[in-house]
């Protein structure tokens, strides 16, 4: 029997010594359709069936190895034990009670995990199962010869995660092959909303500054906020105060508004002369 080096022993007995031997050929997941860690299942396992998987992997940190993987287990119907000695390799995976969620970061790494160690251990080939006997990777629905009464298992979800990330990573991982991560990171972000031209750059700072975060050029532009109105303030308390030295007889208000409209009318021009001959 073979046991995984990165999962808890959680041995059901008497079947891990009374059921056939096998030579694994497939590895199939599954949903357990329960939000259950490995150990719950390996009880339910114990105390409540006569069906088992040979692995189970919980949401938080265990992975629960129930039975050795050249043992047959009873998770996969036709799969589990073929005529001529093979079969396959089972993985219940915790979930909700629909078994609708996305398998969770820890769930795609331990799958990952196991998956490698199966094609070292066993020889699994790197493929996805292309018929119910051919040897590979695959998950609970793909064929109904590995389902007595049709399931919908591991779910849609958990389907797309197996074709998109769960496989990739198997092979990536046991090739050697860098793992593709078409997320992008914080910094990455960060450079795409900031580089102008190819150089992280704030108007009116360096032109070459590499470091300009969003915190950073938030910062400064709050901090040019608050000169602008300081500026503003006192421009507006020097105009009331040059208007009221022009004599008892002058408007006041009236001065300061055509002061105010001037400075408007200066900005648009400048807008319009200045800066769209500039784009």
């Amino acid at each position: 029997m073979a046991w995984y080096p990165g999962a808890t022993k959680y041995e059901l007995q008497p079947e891990s010594d009374q059921q056939q031997a096998i030579v694994p050929t497939q590895f199939i997941v599954h949903s357990i359709a329960a939000p259950w860690t490995a150990k719950r299942t390996y009880e339910y396992w114990r105390d409540s069936t006569n069906l088992e998987s040979h692995f189970g992997v919980d949401y938080v940190g265990d992975v629960g190895q129930y039975i050795g993987t050249e043992t047959r287990a009873d998770a996969n119907a036709g799969a589990n034990r073929r005529p001529d000695g093979t079969g396959a390799v089972s993985v219940e995976t915790a979930s909700n009670l629909q078994g609708s969620d996305p398998w969770n970061d820890k769930q795609v790494e331990d799958l990952i995990a196991i998956g490698v160690w199966l094609h070292r251990e066993h020889g699994i080939p790197l493929r996805i199962c292309r018929t119910h006997d051919d040897p590979g990777y695959g998950y609970h629905s793909m064929f109904p010869q590995w389902s007595t009464s049709g399931t919908a298992c591991p779910g849609a979800a958990r389907i797309n995660q197996f074709r998109e990330v769960v496989f990739p990573g198997i092979v990536a991982r046991a090739t050697g092959t860098p793992e593709e991560n078409d997320m992008p990171t914080a910094a990455e972000v960060a450079k795409a909303v900031l580089t102008l031209d190819g150089v992280i750059s704030v108007p009116g700072a360096p032109a070459t500054n590499p470091t300009w975060t969003l915190s950073s050029v938030q910062t400064e532009i709050l901090k040019r906020l608050d000169k602008a109105n300081t500026a503003l303030t006192a421009q507006a308390a020097a105009i009331t105060s040059l208007a009221g030295q022009l004599g008892e007889d002058v408007d006041t208000a009236a001065v300061v508004a055509a002061v105010q409209q001037a400075i408007a009318d200066a900005v648009v021009s400048v807008d319009i002369n200045v800066n769209s001959k500039e784009s």
